[in-house]
């Protein structure tokens, strides 16, 4: 096995977890940026549910860190105004499964603006929400959905894995001038009132830095299959792939990143070398990221493939509220492993 060290955080020996480290890169563009506020429903004595907020009330006060009533129409609407008179702000939706509330002013408002101005106003705007199953959170505070936004025209998303990658994609969002999607999950946010995720904790450097949107990540080389996936998935795969090292078979995992832009060229790259394509996706099967990816090489050169692409999907089903249901559809170690040995065969 080989890991790919894609970053510089390698020569930092200050570690923090996820949560930290999204603050840490908001907390760093507040300071650089008086046009930079974060607003939001218990962003600021509470400090976010997940942490994502922590300690910016204390830091920059109410008139920068500004908690708003429940009434996600309305801060949406209102961070997309004063995005467009010239604000960068970053507005929370608590979890991505209320954005049926809100959804008309995310895409027909700020996703569309900059594109029925003729690119004569910006839009730029970070909307961060958490994601994610395997909390018996129930079908309402459980879904991923990425693919929902990644699927309309305007809106950048992108999705860390890991501390080094949720600091530099906080600041790239934030200083980009369109409006950009940032979804974190639970299970990589390093909650210590959450399941522990040993990669939840990592370097990170102390000054500002940015990671490339639309730029994914060899996280781990190998020859003989490629698992693409993201979020909390790459632990998943990165774990699979060490199981499936002892059965002979030599996985090459990638992290996208970012789904808008998505970077084809890697993934392509990666299965011209190994033949074989798994994609693991803890979002749902149908119209989603996984036929995307499968499309991309098929419409590419087909011959690439020494064997059919495989999709690890939620199946089209509510995220059960049962833990022993709930593990059933969620896209596990072991369901990935299991996976893998089928493509192989």
């Amino acid at each position: 096995m080989v890991l790919i060290d894609t970053s510089s955080a390698s020569v930092s020996t200050r570690r923090l977890t996820t949560a930290k480290a999204m603050v840490e890169g908001i907390s760093q563009e507040m300071e650089r940026d008086p046009s930079v506020f974060v607003l939001g429903e218990d962003v600021g004595a509470y400090g976010g549910i997940f942490s994502s907020t922590t300690g910016l009330l204390e830091k920059f006060g109410p008139h920068r860190v500004m908690d708003t009533p429940i009434s996600e129409t309305a801060f949406m609407g209102l961070a997309t105004g004063a995005a467009v008179e010239g604000m960068r702000p970053i507005v929370e939706l608590m979890f991505v499964d209320f954005f049926g509330v809100c959804m008309d002013q995310i895409y027909n408002h700020m996703a569309k603006i900059h594109y029925e101005s003729g690119g004569n106003v910006k839009v730029p705007l970070v909307l961060m929400t958490a994601v994610g199953g395997g909390y018996s959170d129930g079908a309402q505070h459980s879904q991923c959905l990425w693919g929902i936004f990644a699927h309309m025209p305007g809106l950048k998303v992108v999705v860390p894995s890991n501390p080094y990658d949720a600091k530099g994609l906080m600041i790239s969002a934030i200083r980009d001038d369109n409006p950009v999607v940032y979804m974190f999950h639970k299970g990589v946010m390093g909650l210590p009132w959450m399941a522990k995720n040993p990669r939840s904790l990592g370097p990170v450097p102390e000054k500002p830095y940015e990671v490339p949107i639309g730029k994914a990540s060899v996280v781990r080389t190998g020859k003989d299959m490629t698992i693409v996936t993201l979020s909390l998935s790459v632990h998943h795969a990165l774990d699979a792939a060490d199981d499936l090292a002892q059965h002979g078979i030599d996985c090459e995992v990638i992290d996208l990143r970012s789904l808008v832009p998505l970077d084809r060229e890697a993934v392509l790259e990666s299965v011209s070398k190994t033949g074989r394509l798994l994609v693991v996706d803890e979002d749902y099967q149908s119209f989603g990221l996984s036929g995307e990816l499968a499309a991309v090489v098929a419409e590419t050169d087909p011959r690439l493939l020494k064997a059919p692409v495989s999709r690890l999907a939620i199946p089209d089903v509510p995220i059960p509220y049962s833990r022993t249901l709930e593990y059933a559809v969620l896209p596990t170690m072991e369901r990935i492993v299991s996976a893998a040995k089928r493509v192989m065969a």
